[in-house]
């Protein structure tokens, strides 16, 4: 594509035509090894090339790579590593920077499979975390040592769609010789683009937005190029979590309708949301494209897309939580976010903080008196705005 080529063409329109049958879209390549020159490619991963032969399924593979330049390109990075699942993207970066000795200050408030990475085997591996709350430039500051070596950030987080500003971030941690990674999965490439910003590593799981149709699991980290190459050799090559070419081919697909579905989604979360913040059952909603989100100026100043998640806080709890279960017609009581359907889940706030989130003292305060006795995410999907609306009414009335 030229470069004059704006995000929504890229998406449509980036995908190459295949060069051996001039298909219009990838062919699925379902094999494992490819045939080479003898001494053309060395067997183990510490002589693997930047550029070299497709080899072995798990070091890359013809379907995957596409799927990678495609995600390089919508997040204006150099090159992209995917990998089976987003939290083993997460996974593969984290063991891939972090050594002994080293420190990292991560939201305290993130995506639970990472919080509880980082709180229990990183941590057992000897590696120091801060669990902290970044949307707070002091704390982050005051939390920065000499050995701290990355800052991990979520934006919007999840569940609590909490912002953190990726710009001031970065310069925190560059100014302390630190890197920072944030996963924008919620944002998508439409909502924020966090390398423009100064972030060093932007992640995805690809099985929410990217996907888009519930089928296919994925993640992926994008960078700098020699970064990137480094990850591949380490992390996907020696972890394993290799994406399968019918994952990725199911994950191209979902990338050409992936503006327009972020603009349904936005569109649906939008009426959602403020219907809820009228409903007399309904104490709060979390969602940073109303005007009442704590950070709304943030919001308008860097994300171009308020997604499609929000979460709300209503009197009942777990009662409310069985009573949409049964009640519901539209909605899906199921967990995942992203799809196509509208999905609700009940997250207990005491089970929150018993298992992913380390929060302790005023932080567990503050914690309760915004998830009150706990939160339910809602992940508006392309179903009429005023048909999930009206799906809610019945539900809550």
């Amino acid at each position: 594509m030229t470069e004059r080529s704006s995000l929504r063409t890229r998406a449509v329109a980036g995908e190459p035509v295949d060069p051996t049958y001039r298909a219009i879209g990838t062919p699925v390549v379902q094999a494992t090894s490819f045939v080479v020159e003898p001494g053309e490619v060395g067997f183990s991963a510490a002589d693997m090339q930047e550029e070299q032969p497709y080899f072995y399924g798990r070091w890359g593979s013809p379907t995957v790579r596409v799927l990678e330049q495609r995600l390089a390109d919508l997040d204006d990075g150099e090159d992209a590593v995917c990998f089976a699942s987003g939290m083993a993207a997460a996974s593969g970066l984290l063991l891939h920077l972090l050594r002994a000795g080293d420190h990292a200050i991560v939201s305290d408030v993130c995506y639970a499979g990472v919080a509880e990475l980082c709180a229990g085997a990183l941590r057992r591996l000897g590696v120091e975390i801060t669990f902290a709350d970044l949307s707070d430039l002091e704390e982050v500051r005051g939390a920065l040592r000499p050995g701290t070596r990355l800052v991990y950030a979520e934006t919007p987080v999840n569940p609590t769609l909490r912002l953190a500003d990726v710009e001031a971030l970065a310069d925190l941690a560059h100014r302390a010789g630190a890197a920072l990674a944030v996963d924008s999965t919620i944002a998508t490439p439409f909502g924020l683009r966090p390398l423009a910003l100064g972030a060093d590593y932007v992640l995805h799981s690809l099985t929410k937005y990217a996907c888009g149709h519930g089928d296919a699991l994925g993640g992926v980290v994008v960078g700098r190029r020699a970064a990137m190459a480094a990850l591949r050799q380490d992390a996907l090559v020696h972890l394993g979590a290799a994406m399968s070419p019918s994952s990725a081919s199911l994950i191209l697909r979902g990338l050409v309708t992936l503006p327009l579905r972020m603009r349904a989604h936005e569109e649906g979360a939008r009426a959602v949301a403020e219907f809820l913040e009228r409903h007399p059952r309904v104490r709060r909603v979390l969602y940073p494209g109303l005007a009442s989100h704590p950070q709304a100026e943030l919001a308008r100043r860097q994300l171009q897309n308020a997604s499609g998640l929000l979460a709300f806080v209503a009197d009942g709890g777990d009662a409310l939580a069985r009573r949409l279960a049964e009640r519901l017609r539209l909605i899906l009581y199921a967990v995942s976010l992203g799809k196509h359907r509208s999905l609700v889940y009940f997250l207990p706030t005491e089970d929150l903080l018993r298992t992913s989130f380390p929060l302790q003292g005023d932080k567990a305060a503050r914690f309760r008196a915004v998830a009150g006795e706990g939160l339910f995410r809602l992940s508006v999907g392309l179903e009429a705005p005023e048909e999930i609306v009206a799906d809610l009414e019945q539900a809550l009335r």
